[in-house]
């Protein structure tokens, strides 16, 4: 039987989530967590690959077992065989022909940043401290030029694997919310350090040390070394994959950080 879970995790522990040799990763504990309950080895495929210290709101994972477990018997006994930084929010039963990452249709990320002269302990970890005031309005009409299929050669990371860098950005905002400044990009899918790149690009913009027209410069040279420099993977937030309504899996949580 194939099954899908959803995987909520606080990734500063991790190496990210594929599993490493010498390295503590997400994938590794959920792998092991399930196969506890299982009672036999468990391998999982996933939505998105994140980076180190990367969190997720809703990761998606699938995996095929023999094992005969209820959803309520999957979810309770692997978070009660994780550590307290990553759990299961639900267990669903799936087609065999599901892929976890291959069936999804879009993904959304959330990057936060705490936009203030002093930094907030509560937050550390999880957004990035930005000290000089930021031009939210400066930085949303800047980010509207990633919308459509597009190459992203120029927020691409060097060792990037992905076959091509043509992506499609959907939606893409940027609004202020308190201290809070939140970018929030949907795609069909995303090159490494993608995110990353495009909000340290935005923040360049929202510092005024580069005007709203210059991301669409960057986009169109298709240079990395042209870009800003790579945000920290403190603020960033895999939100979760969307997938056709035929599949019957739930809705995509919205996050409840700003």
């Amino acid at each position: 039987m194939r099954w899908a879970v959803c995987v909520q995790y606080e990734g500063r522990g991790y190496a990210g989530w594929q599993r490493q040799p010498d390295r503590p990763s997400v994938q590794a504990a959920l792998e092991s967590a399930l196969s506890a309950v299982a009672g036999k080895a468990v391998q999982v495929h996933c939505a998105g690959r994140t980076d180190s210290g990367v969190h997720a709101f809703a990761q998606i994972a699938s995996f095929d077992t023999d094992a005969r477990r209820s959803p309520r018997a999957w979810v309770l006994g692997t978070n009660s065989n994780l550590p307290d930084a990553v759990s299961l929010s639900w267990a669903q039963a799936v087609p065999e022909a599901f892929d976890a990452r291959f069936s999804a249709q879009a993904r959304r990320y959330r990057y936060l940043i705490w936009n203030d002269a002093a930094r907030a302990g509560l937050l550390a970890g999880r957004a990035t401290w930005v000290t000089w005031p930021l031009d939210v309005d400066a930085m949303h009409e800047a980010a509207q030029v990633l919308r459509g299929e597009q190459d992203f050669s120029a927020f691409r990371a060097a060792e990037c694997q992905s076959r091509t860098p043509m992506r499609c950005v959907f939606e893409v905002k940027v609004w202020r919310q308190g201290a809070f400044v939140v970018t929030d990009i949907r795609a069909n899918a995303f090159l490494q350090h993608m995110v990353r790149n495009i909000v340290g690009s935005l923040v360049e913009v929202g510092r005024g040390r580069r005007p709203a027209a210059w991301l669409s410069a960057v986009l169109r040279g298709g240079d990395r070394r042209q870009a800003g420099p790579t945000a920290a993977p403190d603020g960033l937030y895999f939100v979760g994959p969307e997938y056709a309504s035929t599949w019957g899996l739930p809705a995509l949580p919205e996050p409840w950080l700003p």
